[in-house]
């Protein structure tokens, strides 16, 4: 049995990568952990038996990097997953994430998806990570960039600048971001704790 390693690949499907821990929700997949990605992972049980590497535990911060490549717009569960990737990496720790632009073929072709991304869509991870009360580590923004399909490559090389190339349809298929775990700064801690008050007061 080998060593577990420190790379997570989330939703591995067909992507399955030998150096990483493959976790998909079908085991026709074959992955090395079955599990339902919109509840919280890995959950009561952090046990799990696994052909290639024994049995292990996964604990809070037990990896460097998680790979959630083509997930992301298949979940309704969005925020749960987010935190259970908080919560598994180390801190300094990196999400890679590659999702469909909103404005692109890709976003809604597949029936399967329920939701779509932009360049804003992770705000809520990082500078305003209060709203989902995450008070002690969040998952800022590192670099986000543009997938550019033909018609975006071809604004790209004539010169359009990337807030253009953004607002134009099919310029952009897919949006690759790099999240990295970080200590919350303590002025949004504060925010946090401020909001919590005020919503708790409302009775919501």
């Amino acid at each position: 049995m080998g060593d577990l390693p420190r790379t997570l690949n989330l939703g591995s499907g067909r992507d399955f990568r030998d150096d990483c821990l493959n976790v998909d929700r079908d085991p026709a997949w074959r992955p090395d952990v079955v599990a339902d990605l919109e509840a919280p992972f890995p959950g009561a049980t952090r046990w799990f038996d696994t052909d290639r590497f024994g049995r292990i535990e996964l604990a809070p911060e037990s990896f460097t990097h998680i790979v959630a490549h083509d997930l992301l717009e298949h979940l309704r569960e969005l925020t749960t997953l987010m935190r259970s990737c908080r919560d598994l990496l180390q801190v300094g720790g990196v999400l890679d994430v590659l999702v469909p632009y909103d404005l692109s073929l890709g976003a809604w072709q597949d029936p399967t998806h329920v939701r779509a991304f932009n360049e804003r869509s992770w705000l809520y991870y990082g500078a305003w990570c209060w709203y989902l009360g995450w008070d002690d580590f969040h998952l800022p923004t590192r670099a986000l960039e543009l997938v550019l399909g033909e018609v975006g490559k071809r604004m790209h090389s004539a010169g359009a600048s990337q807030d253009e190339i953004l607002r134009t349809p099919r310029a952009v298929e897919a949006l690759h971001v790099l999240l990295v775990k970080a200590p919350v700064p303590e002025d949004l801690r504060a925010e946090c704790r401020s909001r919590h008050v005020r919503t708790s007061a409302l009775g919501r």
